[in-house]
Parts: C-alpha cells; structure tokens; sequence
C-alpha cells in the first residue's frame, strides 16, 4: 500500500520548497523514497505476470532548474516508468503519485522517434479501421477513454489535410491516462487497480507494436 505519510510529506514540500527544509527533513525523505520505491519494484513483478518489461526507473525528486521558470528545487510529486522490452515490443507505463487527487497512471507512446511517428502516421492514412475499433471498445473506452496527446494543428508534412484519418495522422502523440483520487491511491486495492488497468491497454500494444515493427506491406523490420 501507498502510506498517507507519502502525501503528507508532499503537501508540507509544497508550502516550504527550498533547500533548508528539505535538508532538515531528508531522513524522513528517505524513509518515504524507500517504500515508494518498493510499491514501483512490486508494480514491476505484477506488470511482469503480463508483459515483459526490461526496466523501471523512479524519477529523482529534484527538478531541473537550468533551463526553466521555475525555480523551485523539488518536485511535489512521485514518478516512474516501466519500459517493455524492445526492440518487439513498444509502449511503455507511468505512474505519478501527487496529493489534493493529482495522482495518475499513463500509458501509450509520449516521445516516438521520428521515424516510428511516421510510420504511424503512415499507418493510419493506409488504414485506420483497425485502431478505432480497438479504441471505441465499451471495456477499453471505459478504462481509458479517448486518446490523448499533442498534436499539430494542420496536416504534417507529407500528408493530405482532408484525409479521413487526419484527426489522428496530426497527433504527435498517443497515450492513455487514468485518474485516482487520494482516497483510491491509499486503498488497500490500489496496485491491483492499476494492474488490471494496464492489462486493458494490451491490445492497443499489440496493435502498435506490430505496426513498429513491420513495414506498410507487413515485412517484419527486425
């Protein structure tokens, strides 16, 4: 389980993000990084029953700040992501544990290559039936919903603006994300929500992964 320790601590880092309190409260940092951790390497082992993932990385609490805005050196969240094994198969998970009901898992594709983007786009302008019917499933849509992602607002280029298929051909990316309330995140059944949550998304990876992996004529690319 998720212990109420671990929002606790956030929503005091977020009324005092500076160096000073986070030094005087690292031990008790640790200890909550500790069992976060251990939820993501159990999370790993569940994903693993189902799919085959060859890394997960938790993401430090430290921001980044050279090149942003914001100067605020600590993130107020948790994060990690597991990544399948490629180069068969692609897509990857997310989870991202923050207070006041901002906690989330995502899945999908949120940085394909350049050339994998193409070969989508190249995909969906051959033929989209496939993947909307997978997508307008009641069970997946009920789990998921829609897809989700930036996108360009005309035709990238190459591509024809009238296309049927545009709506999707423009997209930059293609994830799924799924919301939990504090109360959810804390409850005894949370790992197993999001188990069962991501064995919903399968066939969309199936789906993705063949189209990753094959040529427009269906030659294997491996």
């Amino acid at each position: 389980m998720i212990s109420k320790d671990v929002f606790s601590f956030l929503k005091k880092l977020q009324k005092n993000n500076n160096r000073d309190w986070f030094h005087d409260h690292k031990a008790s940092f640790k200890e909550i990084e500790l069992d976060v951790k251990q939820f993501y390497s159990q999370l790993s082992e569940q994903l693993n029953q189902f799919d085959s993932i060859d890394t997960f990385k938790v993401f430090r609490i430290y921001r980044d700040v050279r090149f942003s805005k914001n100067k605020l050196p600590y993130k107020t969240h948790f994060g990690g992501s597991f990544h399948r094994t490629k180069p068969e198969l692609r897509g990857g998970y997310y989870l991202h544990l923050a207070p006041e009901n901002e906690s989330f898992i995502a899945t999908g594709f949120w940085d394909p290559s350049k050339e994998d983007l193409l070969r989508i786009r190249k995909e969906f302008e051959t033929d989209s039936e496939d993947i909307r019917a997978l997508m307008d499933t009641p069970a997946f849509k009920a789990v998921w919903g829609t897809v989700q992602g930036d996108e360009l607002k005309s035709a990238p280029r190459g591509f024809d603006k009238q296309d049927p298929n545009i709506d999707l051909i423009r997209k930059k990316q293609f994830i799924f994300v799924r919301k939990y309330s504090d109360k959810a995140v804390l409850s005894k059944d949370f790992e197993h929500q999001i188990v069962e949550s991501f064995k919903v998304i399968r066939p969309y990876f199936d789906y993705m992964s063949s189209v990753l992996t094959t040529n427009l004529n269906g030659e294997s690319t491996l």
